[in-house]
């Protein structure tokens, strides 16, 4: 049996240990949400399934838009190490049991499957974050933030490419079988991870109004709260019915795995570390502002793959552009996100942020089926570029993205 890894604190802990570790964990998350948002929409739309259905079943992510109300509860009780490795466990589980349903017969169980599975891994992301935020130092966040989105992709590219390419050919009990097993693995790192104590807060309990009441004290960061709002909302918005798109327009299962889930999610993972290396070079408020602009203009791109008689380059060149551009775009919000909290309610703080941001793409994303049924998707792939110019708009106040104190 392998010995916990004993550490005296988190700073003892070297920067590739802290990233393997970070890695491990979010590409945890990464690879069940890559299956159900990436390759499920595929499945449901060669099913016959209607646009605006495949758009509200991203609503099955509610969790992630509401884990900031039990974030209190996960940042007060327990260590991080205690949160992770049961909930992930729990997560093998969810997914062995759902290797048991047929989606063409079981619609409904399937659906409730998805919903636990996202209700597990949103609780397990809060103690995930919070650990991030209290192992890397100030100097550490760029790169961290990098390989956190860079790990969560490698995930995603594991769950909605390769997954959807196993699935055409073995059937869906091997596929989840599959991805209980990887997720299996990808827990020994946590588990033999030894949590040092944590401080404790000197303030009051921490709670979700507490953390938002500080958020909106302070005319800047409730400007920030609005950025977050509107920032991923447009890529979400234009790229949420992608996938149906691309089926509409005869690609295979096999074709989107590698179209989408492999290659994008390459690029997007390449965009991750980039933007993380970045991060620092550059300073927060300019990596924010010019990876948010290529971020909009990446979605708008799309707009070339309508054209029915559009080549290699109009369909592979958008979803090389608008990976990278995402993945730099997160990596410096996250890093921003992470300077806003406070260390002895880190979980919480960061909880919050990032509940406001999945809030607002899960709605985002709910619209696009919408939006995409009455503009069709050349002009939908538009709309979301214009709404995430928006959200550069917000964050141009030179204020507003002042670098915070080192704390």
């Amino acid at each position: 049996m392998m010995s916990p890894i004993q550490i005296a604190s988190p700073v003892s802990l070297t920067t590739p240990r802290k990233l393997g570790l970070l890695t491990a964990l979010y590409l945890s998350q990464g690879l069940p949400f890559g299956f159900f948002t990436q390759a499920l929409p595929a499945v449901m739309r060669q099913q016959g399934v209607s646009l605006a259905v495949i758009g509200s079943s991203t609503l099955l992510a509610l969790p992630w838009a509401l884990k900031a109300l039990w974030a209190p509860m996960v940042d007060r009780h327990g260590s991080r190490r205690a949160w992770i490795v049961p909930l992930q466990l729990t997560s093998v589980v969810v997914l062995l049991s759902l290797a048991l349903a047929d989606p063409s017969h079981s619609l409904s169980w399937l659906m409730l499957g998805v919903l636990l599975t996202n209700l597990v891994a949103a609780t397990q992301d809060i103690a995930t974050d919070g650990l991030a935020v209290d192992l890397l130092a100030r100097h550490e966040r760029g790169l961290g933030n990098g390989v956190q989105v860079a790990g969560y992709r490698v995930g995603m590219i594991v769950g909605g490419g390769a997954l959807l390419v196993a699935f055409e050919h073995w059937g869906w009990a091997w596929t989840f079988t599959c991805a209980a097993g990887i997720l299996l693995l990808a827990t020994i790192p946590v588990w033999r991870f030894c949590e040092p104590p944590r401080p404790r807060p000197t303030t009051s309990e921490p709670s979700v109004l507490d953390s938002l009441r500080r958020f909106a004290a302070d005319p800047a960061r409730r400007r920030w709260l609005a950025v977050l709002v509107v920032y991923k909302a447009g890529d979400y918005l234009g790229t949420s019915m992608l996938r149906p798109f691309y089926v509409d327009r005869g690609l295979g299962l096999a074709d989107l795995g590698l179209l989408l889930g492999t290659v994008g999610f390459c690029a997007g993972l390449c965009g991750a570390l980039l933007g993380g290396a970045l991060v620092e070079r550059l300073g927060r408020r300019r990596a924010l502002l010019g990876f948010g602009t290529l971020q909009a203009l990446s979605v708008a791109s799309y707009a070339l793959s309508v054209d029915p008689s559009a080549g290699p380059m109009q369909l592979y060149g958008p979803v090389v552009f608008e990976h990278l551009a995402s993945g730099l775009a997160t990596a410096a919000l996250f890093t921003l996100m992470m300077d806003r909290c406070r260390p002895e309610h880190a979980a919480t703080d960061y909880t919050l942020q990032a509940s406001l941001v999945v809030l607002a793409s899960l709605g985002s994303a709910a619209l696009g089926g919408f939006t995409a049924h009455w503009l069709g998707y050349g002009p939908n792939f538009v709309l979301g570029g214009v709404v995430s110019l928006l959200a550069v708009g917000l964050a141009w106040s030179p204020g507003l993205l002042r670098e915070p104190a080192v704390t």
